[in-house]
């Protein structure tokens, strides 16, 4: 029996070895900046000191999350951090599977590939060049839209600095950047439905909206589910870069979250530790959802990561 699953083993390796091979740079990858960094999350539970290292650092347990709970600017950071990420659920979203769904219907083949070249594009743009291009657009003094704005009767809207209008910004940058370059899985996924069905819809009287509806969306409904389930996992991770880019001082209030306020803490005041155990709670908080969010896909019938 073990000669039999060893003989059985070998055929195997000689077979894929290939797949294994691919799959080394990847692992790598997972080792070196996922897996050994997880080293570090001790210092969330030290005092810790560049001078003494991580293991000459004093370990002092839970000192450093009793202090974050109890901060004064932890429960406005933390309800800035969730609101914006409920923002971006609702509607960031969903935007690269209704573009995913609009680019599938579309019967000319280099009209489809053009529009997708397009809409690519603003993903290899970095955040820098796209909030530069924003304030050139939203500029309370000499933007277009504000020119617009004027030109057609109205009045000047502060798009950059008014709280009520920094959420808004930032989800519409956000779209515009990423929304393209997230329809790649779902377009994958669309790939793989069987033709027959909509050949069988047709023939049963089915339009357009009907066969998407019930034929397109529920065969892609698992992708979905993923995706959504992996979402949750950054649901306290709103994006850095992006958000420090747009923070000014009449916008901090809603626009410091936990990345920014775990930057300004950890880098400009040097309390690394402190920093650490907000970089900690976020991770913590993104299991736990993970976990919530595959077992509730599970129960009501739908796929999970496992």
């Amino acid at each position: 029996m073990k000669k039999s699953k060893a003989q059985s083993f070998g055929r195997h390796m000689r077979r894929f070895y290939w797949l294994y091979i691919f799959m080394v740079p990847g692992l790598l990858c997972m080792i070196l900046f996922k897996f050994m960094p997880m080293y570090g999350l001790q210092i969330a539970f030290r005092d810790y000191s560049i001078v003494k290292g991580i293991w000459g650092s004093e370990w002092v347990g839970l000192k450093h999350f009793q202090n974050l709970f109890k901060s004064v600017n932890f429960l406005r950071v933390l309800k800035n951090s969730i609101v914006t990420s409920i923002f971006s659920l609702l509607w960031s979203f969903p935007a690269p599977i209704i573009l995913a769904l609009l680019l599938n219907e579309m019967k000319n083949i280099t009209y489809k590939r053009t529009i997708q070249t397009i809409i690519y594009l603003p993903h290899f743009i970095s955040w820098v060049i796209v909030i530069t291009i924003v304030t050139g657009l939203l500029s309370q003094s000499n933007g277009i839209i504000n020119n617009l704005i004027v030109t057609f009767g109205g009045e000047k809207i502060d798009f950059l600095t008014n709280p009520k209008w920094f959420r808004t910004v930032l989800i519409g940058t956000q779209i515009w950047k990423e929304a393209g370059w997230g329809t790649i899985v779902y377009m994958a996924a669309l790939a793989g439905v069987d033709v027959q069905l909509y050949e069988a819809a047709m023939i049963d009287g089915a339009n357009r909206w009907q066969r998407m509806l019930h034929i397109t969306f529920p065969c892609i409904a698992g992708t979905v589910a993923i995706m959504l389930i992996m979402k949750m996992g950054h649901v306290l991770n709103n994006g850095f870069e992006q958000i420090w880019l747009l923070m000014n001082a009449p916008n901090k209030t809603v626009a410091d979250v936990l990345e920014t306020y775990s930057y300004q803490l950890g880098l400009r005041q040097g309390q690394y530790s402190f920093a650490s155990a907000i970089g900690f709670f976020q991770s913590l908080v993104g299991m736990v959802m993970v976990f919530v969010s595959n077992f509730l896909s599970r129960r009501m019938g739908g796929k999970g990561l496992w």
